[in-house]
């Protein structure tokens, strides 16, 4: 997507937390792009960069094979910030040395800073603040030129800057992007706005219209079908697309079997309240379940699901006539953990719309929101006016309920997490929690405990109940829900659901845990 603002190109050599480093930028409105960490120096000039971030990852300088970059790229005469491997590249590149560390930081450090000229100024310089550390290497010797700005008890070279007023090149080891750094967003707007100069001028507003530009390019006059969920995400996709190119576009919604509670009932009433444009509701509930069949590993399940929905959706759209095109609200968090998208980053799980889908299928994709975050889709949504109870719904996974029933499914299992999952949701809205909470749901486990009930033995299976704070949906903490919901949950999950006799509370963060069970 081209754009006319000023805009900051940044080099993924990998990390988990690249876009979250584009989400603090654009936080700032100006504009960000990632690129993968070998693009040409041309790709990176046709963006017209004010200044360059190189991001983190996986990698270590030392390996032979480790990700490199295009040297020329030192040689624009624009800011460079680089960020833990990216920092370790640009001290090699200059001649510095780095090595393993003795020691290696992986979470919290306490970061000295004894500079606040530029990149830490309004950073008070008499105690250490909280920073995000992630590496087993570090820089040992700083190359020729450079001067240390900052430290950890661990990491001597935490920050370095280059000495010449007239280049400026950044190096720090640890991660501004991530909410765990105190300061982080400070430093990436000195970076950003005072270093590079870059003018807020990119909105959503601007977004969208540049969105806009783009699908009415991509589609010309061809027929278009959107895969909507209800969701807020495939919901804001729809909209975006339909202001686009109108009556071109058709919704189809699948009922896969594996939805929530009268969830399709209530998606039908909003879709025809909320949405005046056409939809269309199709039943294969019982094509996916017999897909499925007995599959327990979760990610063959999540590739059943993903390509029997692109067949689904072949199907159908034949009913509309010659349709090319196919509307998803993907969003980057989907991408970054399904696939190697902009560097050597590591699978984390397949998402059915990302990984699952089949390598040849009929129809070329539009997903407006690939590299954007959920908040932020809440907030294009607000701006295309859709109403409150669509923005704010839950994310729910695209599989449903057949990545939180570990192992098999059956129709049993799912009629036992419907009930329980109801339940949960009941009592944490009728607690007022429900917006304060990203996500809360049942998790049906394969195991059965003994329990009494009635004075009777008792064999059945165990519902875990999930509940996370978030803002993106790429870090999570568990959500602290007071003793007296839990207790109105577990005693209603037991008493009212036949074949659970036991509640437990998943208070695991991600990382290292994800939000979904599967």
């Amino acid at each position: 997507m081209h754009s006319d603002h000023d805009t900051i190109v940044i080099l993924d050599f990998g990390s988990q937390y690249t876009q979250l480093i584009a989400r603090r930028i654009r936080e700032l409105h100006v504009f960000s792009v990632i690129l993968p960490a070998e693009s040409s120096l041309q790709d990176i000039l046709t963006h017209h960069p004010k200044g360059l971030i190189l991001s983190g990852g996986p990698a270590s300088i030392t390996q032979t094979h480790a990700p490199k970059l295009n040297n020329k790229i030192f040689k624009l005469g624009i800011p460079i910030l680089g960020i833990c491997y990216g920092m370790q590249l640009i001290a090699h590149h200059y001649g510095g040395t780095v090595k393993p560390t003795p020691k290696r930081e992986f979470g919290r450090a306490d970061l000295l800073i004894n500079d606040t000229q530029d990149l830490f100024k309004g950073i008070k310089t008499k105690k250490s603040f909280p920073v995000w550390m992630s590496h087993g290497d570090s820089v040992e010797k700083l190359p020729a030129g450079f001067q240390e700005i900052g430290h950890t008890p661990h990491a001597p070279i935490a920050a370095m800057r280059k000495s010449k007023s007239t280049e400026h090149v950044y190096g720090i080891q640890f991660h501004p992007e991530v909410s765990h750094t105190q300061h982080g967003s400070t430093i990436l707007k000195n970076f950003a706005c005072h270093i590079c100069q870059c003018k807020p001028t990119w909105t959503m507003g601007s977004f969208i219209d540049q969105a806009i530009a783009d699908i009415r390019h991509t589609v010309g006059k061809d027929k278009v079908i959107c895969a909507l969920s209800g969701g807020v995400d495939s919901a804001v996709a729809a909209v975006l697309v339909h202001r686009a190119i109108g009556s071109q576009l058709t919704c189809l919604f699948i009922d896969n079997g594996l939805m929530r509670k009268d969830e399709v009932a209530q998606l039908q009433t909003t879709f025809d309240s909320a949405y005046h444009m056409p939809v269309r509701i199709a039943d294969h509930s019982s094509t996916f379940i017999t897909a499925l069949g007995r599959t327990t590993n979760p990610e063959r399940k999540r590739k059943i699901i993903g390509r029997h929905f692109i067949k689904v959706f072949e199907y159908e759209a034949a009913f509309l006539g010659t349709v090319n095109f196919l509307v998803q609200g993907t969003l980057y968090p989907d991408v970054i953990e399904s696939l190697s998208v902009n560097g050597p980053s590591a699978t984390i799980k397949t998402h059915h719309n990302v990984g699952g889908l089949p390598k040849r299928m009929k129809f070329k994709l539009i997903e407006p929101f690939r590299e954007l975050f959920k908040d932020e889709v809440r907030q294009l949504g607000l701006e295309l006016g859709l109403p409150e109870h669509i923005i704010w719904r839950q994310p729910f996974p695209g599989p449903g309920l057949a990545i939180r029933i570990l192992g098999s499914i059956t129709s049993e299992r799912l009629t036992i997490l419907r009930n329980a999952d109801a339940i949960v949701r009941e009592e944490i809205e009728h607690a007022g929690l429900s917006r304060s909470i990203w996500q809360f749901f049942a998790v049906l486990l394969p195991i059965q405990t003994v329990g009494v009930m009635g004075d009777q033995r008792t064999y059945e299976f165990v519902v875990a109940i999930r509940a996370i704070t978030s803002t993106d949906g790429m870090t999570a903490d568990w959500a602290e829900i007071p003793h007296s919901v839990l207790a109105k949950i577990s005693n209603r999950i037991i008493n009212e659901v036949q074949g659970i006799n036991r509640v437990v509370y998943d208070i695991s963060s991600k990382p290292p845990a994800t939000i979904e069970w599967e």
